[in-house]
């Protein structure tokens, strides 16, 4: 039995919009791996994150990342750098190990997720000792006295984790925190600080610095200008205005696709609605959503339109590039070659191998 339906809408959707699109590999810069096994008890109900996204699965074991592939992607080979997703009180050796142990058997590429509570010569090990590329951290990991609209990165990217980055040239992925998203003063500064500081980490803004509707946006491609080097990934963004937006102010070589499974396996529609994101999801699927404001059931008829976030994603990419003018040469770019590039040199630079995905 397969791993989620693939719906006649959805093949259809493949097969007329992104078959031709796609390049025949794929690199997703963005991907999790995680066993619901490896989840703690929470201490508290405040987890300082959105719960929506667990609707779609509990978990995601390589074994279905790469399924997941085949059933979104026929006919494409798709290269994922992968990292971990836990929880505050979730033992993190656990899921980099099983990272690890993943992106070993695979052939991906993967990043080590950090605690703050790590020492840099904590970080730096378990970085090198498991063949990862940089770091991936997340907010709800900050100390548990800052209110989730108070944290700021340096509370879960602290300064002697970015110096291990920076010495070493080693990707950042940045998911940033914060109401205000991208436009958000404090991110900006904080950004900003992290550029003119450590100028050879290899920064990755996270989902357009969570800028899903327009009003995110703000002036922050102008804050943001002197960093030409700041590079952005796409990753659950599906609009269209925001991603024409990003590429016509940093261009195609500064964007990297990226899928966030398993959480765009999710059937649905995302609209703005004052500003804000809404996920429109089918009567029933996720259970009773009536409490979430990020989510709305629609018609049953209505439901039957629906397809994947991922491709909702990767349309409105194609919307956006379409808009700008570009074609396959700069698709190419966002969806497999800016990431190819990156991945590469920073593998090389730190292990003077090639990749095991370089080499299959």
């Amino acid at each position: 039995m397969a791993l989620f339906e693939v719906t006649e809408t959805d093949r259809l959707i493949y097969e007329r919009e992104l078959r031709n699109f796609l390049p025949d590999v794929i690199f997703d810069i963005h991907s999790h791996l995680w066993l619901e096994s490896f989840w703690a008890t929470p201490a508290s109900a405040d987890l300082r994150a959105v719960s929506w996204p667990y609707l779609v699965a509990r978990d995601n074991s390589v074994q279905h990342l790469s399924e997941s592939y085949q059933l979104l992607f026929p006919g494409k080979r798709v290269v994922p750098m992968v990292f971990a997703n836990p929880e505050p009180n979730d033992d993190i050796t656990v899921h980099n190990r099983y990272v690890r142990q993943s992106a070993d058997a695979y052939n991906y590429p993967a990043l080590y997720f950090s605690h703050p509570r790590q020492s840099a010569a904590e970080v730096e090990r378990g970085v090198l000792e498991g063949g990862f590329l940089g770091l991936k951290s997340y907010l709800n990991l900050s100390p548990a006295h800052i209110a989730e609209p108070n944290i700021r990165i340096p509370d879960f990217f602290p300064p002697h984790h970015l110096e291990v980055l920076n010495r070493h040239g080693w990707i950042m992925m940045l998911h940033i925190p914060r109401p205000g998203r991208l436009k958000d003063p404090v991110n900006l500064a904080d950004i900003a600080w992290i550029k003119r500081t450590y100028p050879r980490i290899r920064l990755i803004l996270a989902h357009v610095g969570r800028a899903y509707c327009p009003q995110d946006v703000g002036d922050a491609f102008t804050a943001l200008k002197p960093f030409s080097d700041l590079l952005f990934d796409s990753t659950a963004n599906c609009n269209p205005d925001v991603l024409e937006t990003l590429v016509g102010n940093v261009g195609a070589k500064r964007v990297l696709f990226g899928s966030d499974l398993p959480i765009t396996r999710m059937r649905m529609r995302r609209v703005c609605e004052n500003g804000r994101y809404l996920n429109l999801v089918p009567p029933g699927l996720y259970g009773d959503v009536s409490g979430d404001p990020s989510m709305r059931e629609v018609s049953p008829e209505e439901s039957k339109t629906l397809t994947f976030f991922l491709y909702m994603e990767a349309l409105a990419m194609k919307t956006a590039l379409s808009r700008l003018g570009f074609g396959a040469k700069e698709a190419e770019r966002v969806f497999a070659g800016n990431a190819r590039e990156l991945l590469s040199a920073v593998q090389q630079q730190t292990y003077q191998t090639p990749g095991k995905w370089e080499l299959i």
